[in-house]
């Protein structure tokens, strides 16, 4: 069989169905039909948000690629006390332990904003790993995708300023959101932090009185992005940058149009 010739093209641009897996950025850079095949196996689902996907230790039954929900993956202390050490939305997958082999996970997957996502079954997730094909190929690459955001966010929880995390929070939610506003409180971001909720709600305050942001209960809404890009760290650009460098077809949203 020859080489295929591809052409590139905006998902957005595409007309998409209310439900289609292209909407996910792993999926849609899937060969055609790779994609198709595994189409056939996965289950659309509604996710609502504070809704557990998978609790810290326990054996995941399937894994989820989420199209407009975003989940939180949380580490659980045993005061109760949570903080987030990775954001998952339509740019990967929530289940990785399964293709890791670990069959469990150290962390509890929840529901941040409330969506539409695929689900796939544990044993016939494991079937595609077996099979070694560009699935496997893909999710390996975003597994250390994932792993350098976890290990990100943990140097930047211990370094650098609340303003800065929350800057960096809000962007890394606005990369997996369809839209320019993140259901989030305050209360909400200092738990997944894990700091203050004073420190939290200054850091909104000087961010609305710059106009960066506006927000309201249970709401907050991007103004100017850029002016946001400035005001984090420098982790946010690092961890942007190694997933791109991991998974350039997915840049964009984009995926492979036979030609």
């Amino acid at each position: 069989m020859g080489p295929r010739t591809t052409r590139r093209v905006p998902l957005k641009s595409l007309p998409l169905t209310p439900r289609d897996p292209r909407q996910n950025q792993l999926l849609a850079a899937l060969p055609d039909e790779e994609r198709q095949r595994l189409s056939a196996l996965l289950e659309p689902v509604d996710l609502q948000a504070g809704q557990v996907l998978c609790e810290s230790g326990a054996t995941a039954t399937a894994v989820v690629f989420p199209t407009t929900a975003i989940v939180s993956l949380l580490y659980l202390l045993r005061d109760g006390a949570t903080t987030e050490v990775a954001v998952v939305g339509n740019d990967g997958m929530v289940g990785i332990g399964l293709l890791m082999g670990g069959n469990t996970t150290p962390n509890r997957a929840v529901v941040q904003g409330a969506g539409q996502a695929y689900r796939l079954r544990a044993s016939a997730f494991e079937r595609e790993i077996e099979r070694a094909g560009p699935v496997l190929y893909h999710l390996l690459r975003y597994a250390q995708a994932l792993i350098a955001q976890v290990a990100q966010t943990a140097a930047c929880n211990r370094h650098h300023s609340i303003d800065q995390q929350f800057s960096r929070r809000l962007l890394v939610g606005l990369d997996r959101s369809t839209v320019d506003e993140l259901v989030l409180t305050h209360e909400g971001v200092s738990s997944l932090l894990g700091v203050r909720r004073e420190g939290v709600t200054a850091a909104a305050q000087k961010l609305r009185d710059a106009g960066v942001i506006s927000y309201r209960r249970g709401h907050i809404a991007v103004l100017d992005r850029k002016r946001l890009e400035q005001r984090t760290c420098e982790c946010y650009a690092s961890a942007k940058k190694e997933y791109q460098r991991l998974l350039p077809a997915t840049q964009g949203l984009c995926l492979a149009v036979g030609g």
